[in-house]
This record gives C-alpha cells, structure tokens and sequence, in this order.
C-alpha cells in the first residue's frame, strides 16, 4: 500500500514536470514529501528531468534528500547541475561522504569541484584524498573531541554541553597527551556516573584499540565489530590522534562486502566488480580509451570479412553455375549472428542477476547447446523447404534445399556455443568481453557457415 501511494506521488510530481506552467504546484508537492520519499520519487523521475525536480526543493530538503542518494547516485545528478549549486551541496555535506562521492566522479570534475570549496573544506578533502584508496584514512571523519587526561569529568562535561558536535560524534570522548598521541577513551555515560571532581586518567579504556591511517578499511570493521564500539580512534604512523570512524562511517562499507561475499559465493564478485569498471570506462570514460578499444576487436571483424571474400572466391565457380545460391548467403550469415548476439545478451543479464555461476559453467554450457541445436534443426528445416519449393527445384538444384537446412543448423548452433563461451573465456582471462565476443562470433560463424553452405553445394553440382 504503501509502495502504491509513493509511486502515485511520483506520477504527480512527473505530470507537474511536464507541464511548465505548473511548476509552481510541482514544489509545493515536492516540499511537503518526506525526504526518503522524495529519493525514492526522483530517482523514479527520468534522469533529464531529475535535476529540475531537486531545483525545486527548498535548501534544507534539497540537502537531505541529497545525503540520501548513494555516491554513484549523488555523482549523476551532479554531473547536471551548475557548480554554484553543487558546492552549495558539498559544504553540506560531512568530509567523509564528500570524499565518497569525489570517488565517484571523473577527476577533471572532481578537480574543479575541489578548487571552488572553501579553504577549510578544500584542506579537510584533500587531506583525506591524500590516503590510498579503501584505506583507513579515506574513511575517517574529523569531527571528534579529544582532551587532555589530567582535566576533571566537571570540565569535560561542559565541553560536552558547549560542543557544536553532533550526539553520534560524542558517544566516546578521546584521550591525548601534550603532544596528541592517542591514550584511550571514555564513554560519555561513564562521565555521568562519575564524580565531577574524578580526573579522566581512572575512567580511560581501550588504551590499545585504534587504527592507523594507513590500515585497511575493513580492519575499523572488524575493530568496532569485535570491540562492539561505536567509534574508533585514527592515528597517523606516529600514534598521534587524527580522527575516528563510527560505526554510521562503515555500514555502507559492511553493506557492500555482505554483497561481495554473496557474489563470491556465486563465484561471480571479482567479475561483477571488474565488469562495472570497464563499463564505466566505456560509458564516461575518455573517447579515445572507447575507440581505441572497440576498433581493436573490429579489426578482428575486418580480417574475418576477408577470410569470408576468400571462402567465396574459393568456391567462385560453384557461385556462378548456381546463381541462385547468391539468394541465401544473407540468411546464413546473418542468422547465426542473430542467435550470436541473444546468447551474449542472455549471458550478461544472467551474470548481473547471478543466474550464472562462471565457476561452474557446463551445466549451462550444454543448456545452450540444447538451446542452438534445437533452434537450428527446427529454422533450418523450414528455410531448407522454403528454399528447395522457391529456388532449388525450379532451377534443378534439389541439393540447395539441404545445404540451406544443413548450413543454418550448424551457425545457429554454434552462435548460441560461441555466445556462450567466448564472455566466459574473456572473463576468465580478464579481458573485457562487452565489446570483444560480437566481433569473435562474427567472424567464427561467417567463415565456417559459408564454407558448409558451398562445400554442401559442391558435393551436389
């Protein structure tokens, strides 16, 4: 029910959208949605329009609803948006986030985003951007308290009443000495307990929990799981205090990894994760990286189109004493590479969706062979009449209706076996299979389908 009343406001804002005169009615119904709501309305929304509905929103609705959005979600929509607007965004945002959603974006945009930020933000970003990616560093946040361990729990709590802090950021209080190295923490409900005349050297705990800056991000994950904290403390190489990561930091880091593990599991995590990256390559990548790319398998087409001329020069003389050959050549080329294609395609959703398992792959490799040969004996066996009743018979070459039927089995078949198998041998040799199996089974199909369709007219004439 509830599913149904978001996706009929959705429809609302839509229809406002396309009418230019009701855009006054379209931020009125665009300010009084909840903030998760409205995510979920414009995401709905088609993505040329996606930016004139966040227009629409007031400031502080326009903020959440951006901190909701996902980083590679976030980075969409920026990438439609002026850059006055976005800063705007971006000095909303925490310095963590900020830097996740840099990650997502090209680095000539991320570049120019980063010089129109205000100083104190520009430093706190490339000062986290300075650490190695999925690193501990990039995924700090430099919103903490930290004080000395020789002032008293009265004084702490009124820094604590004075912070501009939010509650989640002071959950643990952080210990340093003179010189910043980190000495431990203590909980903000201890101080409570406490004697407000207690010094903070009889409450500190996890003296030896932290992690470097340096670490791996997974570790602050395991830190917090295994010490149920709700932060941890950064140190740089030193032991000097930096910054912290809560655990509100790492769930989107734990989300992402149960999904990884899922994939393992399915024997398809490196593959999916490999297969966004070239993807995103393709699509927002440089021109150049795309033409260079592509035109390398096309070559491999054009060299293929040469070896197809020389199997028709081959069998030249069988062409021209049976003209009416000429008729069906465009059938069995383009056939194969008709089931070709499907067979890719096919592979490619049932990879995304995990339907596949690559580790595992017999079992639907002979699932497509069923596929193609049936699919080949039952088209073959219809063009093979349908070309004996039109041209053979006719002309007195009964055997063209065979070689028809028999050079359409064979291509139909082995477009569904080579849609099948070149994605995966591409994938297991890390190559880029998106652009590279068409132009494989292209080639493969033409050349052996006209060979079988001549040799079998040869053995006829």
């Amino acid at each position: 029910m509830q599913k149904i009343e978001v996706n009929m406001r959705q429809n609302v804002l839509n229809e406002y959208l396309l009418q230019p005169f009701a855009l006054e009615a379209a931020k009125k119904e665009a300010n009084r949605l909840p903030a998760a709501e409205l995510v979920q309305s414009i995401m709905e929304i088609e993505p040329h329009k996606r930016v004139l509905a966040f227009r629409l929103l007031e400031k502080e609705k326009a903020i959440a609803v951006f901190e909701y959005l996902r980083p590679e979600q976030q980075a969409d929509l920026i990438r439609t948006m002026e850059t006055p607007e976005v800063i705007s965004l971006l000095e909303a945002l925490d310095l963590d986030e900020r830097v996740r959603l840099f990650e997502e974006l090209p680095a000539k945009i991320t570049k120019r985003l980063i010089a129109n930020l205000s100083p104190q933000a520009r430093e706190g970003v490339n000062l986290l951007l300075g650490y190695p990616e999925r690193s501990a560093g990039r995924l700090m946040s430099l919103r903490y308290l930290a004080v000395r361990d020789d002032i008293t729990v009265q004084s702490l709590l009124r820094s604590i009443r004075e912070s501009e802090l939010r509650d989640n950021e002071l959950t643990l209080i952080f210990v340093i000495d003179a010189e910043r190295y980190y000495r431990g923490f203590v909980r903000t409900v201890r101080l409570i307990k406490a004697s407000p005349e207690q010094t903070l050297s009889s409450l500190i705990e996890g003296t030896n929990i932290a992690i470097r800056a340096s670490d791996r991000d997974l570790q602050a994950v395991r830190l917090l799981k295994d010490n149920d904290l709700p932060a941890i403390p950064v140190v740089d190489n030193e032991g000097r205090l930096i910054g912290d990561i809560t655990f509100d930091d790492v769930i989107e880091l734990v989300e992402e990894e149960a999904t990884d593990a899922a994939l393992a599991q399915g024997g398809v995590g490196n593959l999916l994760r490999r297969d966004r990256v070239w993807s995103e390559r393709l699509i927002r990548g440089s021109s150049w990286y795309a033409i260079r790319l592509r035109i390398l398998f096309l070559i491999i087409t054009l060299i293929g189109g040469m070896l197809v001329g020389g199997v028709i020069e081959r069998f030249e003389e069988v062409l021209e004493a049976v003209t009416a050959a000429a008729v069906f050549i465009p059938l069995v080329m383009d056939m194969g590479g008709n089931v070709g294609t499907q067979s890719t395609t096919v592979f490619a959703r049932g990879l995304a969706w995990n339907h596949i398992n690559v580790n595992s792959f017999l079992p639907y490799l002979l699932r497509e062979v069923r596929i193609g040969a049936s699919m080949g004996a039952i088209l073959g066996l219809i063009a093979g009449i349908i070309a004996y009743f039109w041209q053979g018979a006719p002309n007195g070459i009964p055997q063209l209706g065979t070689a028809v039927a028999i050079s359409l089995f064979c291509v139909i078949t082995l477009g569904a076996v080579l849609g099948a198998v070149l994605p995966w041998i591409m994938l297991k040799l890390g190559f880029d299979h998106a652009p590279g199996a068409d132009p494989f089974i292209t080639t493969i199909k033409d050349f052996t389908g006209l060979w079988i369709y001549f040799s079998r007219l040869a053995c006829g004439h």
